[in-house]
């Protein structure tokens, strides 16, 4: 059974172009050689649920059917994925996220009051704290993902953070507090970042889609489709050539934790 530890990071809404002028710490991170740094366009349609569905299956949402942002299936989808693959083969998975990753991996529709902690063994999502607000404060959940870290150990975190998509719905891909949102997450990050890695933790670090002017997103301009790709840990080569690509997402990370033959695609390049 693998000891890795991964840490999926995913900043719902941030922008490439963004990620490369306001996140000063992975910027320079990856100036420094130290984790890989690159961009992808997201899957179509640029909607949060269809992307977070592509990212940890695989399957591209013309393939998988969910495509639109109010479908809430009444039992998650049979195609397998990452927290599925890693429940089966006995490790432990965790998430802080917005509830739609609840209703996609364990169950729907969620229940806040059965649904909001989770802890159950037979679930994907083994333990959880989700949350159901879209200004719920990206620090707290750092902060719920940390708790969860301290008292669970997972091999495979997901940590869901809504605050940049929430400031570009309220002023738009240009807007001030778009950008500041995007500098807050990458201060985050900045604190929590080192100690991971330094315990070994390998951190994947991306977004579902972008963000346009028009405070909205489900287009095709490169302000909602370019998203960015961080990688660091022992697992992943700072000076790869290209990143994974969404639907090679959950093979990566199903790789990277050495659970290996799963995954539908995979980006060997990134990988040591």
């Amino acid at each position: 059974m693998t000891t890795r530890r991964l840490i999926f990071v995913l900043l719902d809404g941030l922008s490439a172009q963004t990620a490369r002028s306001c996140m000063g710490y992975l910027e320079g991170m990856r100036e420094a050689g130290l984790i890989f740094g690159g961009s992808v366009q997201c899957e179509l349609p640029s909607l949060s649920r269809p992307l977070y569905h592509c990212l940890i299956s695989g399957q591209r949402p013309a393939a998988s059917g969910l495509v639109h942002n109010t479908h809430t299936p009444a039992a998650p989808h049979a195609e397998a994925n990452c927290f599925e693959i890693a429940r089966d083969r006995g490790l432990v998975t965790a998430a802080a996220a917005f509830h739609w990753f609840s209703e996609l991996v364990n169950a729907a529709p969620f229940v806040p009051e059965r649904d909001r902690l989770t802890c159950d063994a037979s679930l994907p999502l083994r333990y959880g704290l989700f949350y159901s607000r879209d200004d719920y404060p990206d620090p707290q959940v750092f902060l719920d993902a940390e708790v969860l870290r301290a008292r669970h150990d997972p091999r495979l975190l997901l940590i869901h953070c809504l605050g940049i998509d929430h400031a570009g719905h309220l002023c738009g891909h240009a807007g001030a507090a778009y950008r500041n949102a995007a500098r807050e997450a990458d201060m985050l990050l900045a604190r929590y970042m080192p100690a991971w890695l330094e315990q070994g933790c390998d951190v994947m670090i991306t977004a579902d889609h972008g963000m346009s002017d028009d405070k909205f997103h489900n287009g095709t301009s490169p302000e909602e489709r370019e998203v960015p790709v961080y990688l660091a840990g022992g697992a992943f080569r700072p000076d790869a050539a290209r990143a994974p690509e969404q639907t090679e997402w959950c093979g990566t990370l199903c790789e990277a934790l050495h659970l290996r033959g799963h995954g539908k695609a995979l980006c060997c390049e990134v990988l040591r």
